[in-house]
């Protein structure tokens, strides 16, 4: 099945074969770039990216890649359109529709990128939203492919505050045959609207979805230990949430109780020695920016088969 002019907002939108596609393709153009081949399937298209929050691996990636598959991309925020002076994001979706040939937005609120996804007339990509960060996940399963040779049948582990990546953790990683720890404390597990999302998709799937208290039994015959900032862009700092989080603090203690060969991940940024220490960080389990390169890779993938 054909992937072009699908939006990609929500991982649970696909099948394992059409995840499967993206993969192959970002891995294939990571090859042609490797190699210094040419490979400029988006030559004369534009991309528009609209951005409520800042950015830097988001930006760059997609920007970068735009210009290696040969096309435009034009960095929007609201500050410098109208959409800072109150146009809607409706209107916004149907003009930019009429300019370019994709929409990536990240945004806060997930509502707005639906929104484009709704009354644009190309395709959007969700670059991040609160509810979720498909891109991320995509890049990340790139990443587990090149350190493990395969995603069926492995565990991945995320541990700390459960977000927008941990949701779409849930849903790319299941699809693909892995199975799933959330290992968060109490109050800051999955909302039960994404569990039974996930749920409904390790069934389907054949793969395992649970939510773990304990740090110490989530990380229990991890191949992949994924962590993610304590606090996300926009949340005030509370000394309540950080202690309840400190225990599923990655360090050298949680890396033992996982297998020898676990790999540890962060989508970065990262606040060192808070979420994740230096130690593990810059040790050799660590495959942080590994990941940070194949959201390049990644979203390459995802726009020549969606444009």
């Amino acid at each position: 099945m054909s992937l072009k002019g699908r939006n990609f907002v929500d991982l649970a939108d696909f099948d394992r074969f059409e995840l499967r596609r993206v993969l192959d393709t970002a891995h294939d153009l990571k090859r042609k770039q490797k190699r210094g081949e040419p490979h400029e399937l988006l030559k004369g298209k534009s991309l528009a990216m609209i951005f409520m929050k800042s950015s830097t691996r988001t930006r760059v990636s997609f920007e970068v890649g735009m210009t290696q598959l040969g096309g435009h991309a034009l960095f929007l925020q609201p500050s410098g359109t109208q959409l800072g002076r109150g146009e809607t994001i409706g209107d916004t979706a149907l003009v930019l529709s009429r300019y370019c040939d994709v929409i990536m937005a990240r945004v806060f609120g997930h509502d707005e990128v639906t929104g484009l996804a709704k009354y644009g007339t190309v395709p959007v990509i969700n670059g991040l939203s609160d509810l979720l960060h498909p891109c991320q996940i995509m890049a990340d399963m790139q990443t587990i492919e090149e350190h493990k040779g395969k995603l069926e049948g492995l565990k991945i582990t995320y541990v700390g505050d459960s977000n927008n990546v941990s949701n779409s953790i849930m849903q790319g990683c299941t699809i693909m045959g892995m199975d799933v720890t959330i290992g968060s404390p109490k109050g800051y597990t999955p909302s039960e609207e994404i569990m039974k999302k996930g749920t409904t998709l390790s069934k389907r799937y054949g793969t395992t979805l649970e939510v773990v208290n304990d740090p110490g039994e989530a990380v229990k015959g991890a191949d992949v230990i994924y962590t993610d900032t304590f606090f996300s862009m926009g949340q005030e700092k509370s000394k309540e949430k950080e202690d309840a989080l400190m225990p599923f603090q990655v360090n050298k203690d949680m890396v033992s109780k996982a297998k020898s060969d676990v790999i540890v991940m962060h989508c970065l940024p990262a606040h060192r020695d808070e979420e994740l220490t230096s130690e593990v960080m810059d040790g050799p389990h660590s495959v942080v920016f590994d990941q940070a390169e194949n959201r390049l890779h990644a979203q390459k993938g995802i726009l020549a088969l969606i444009v």
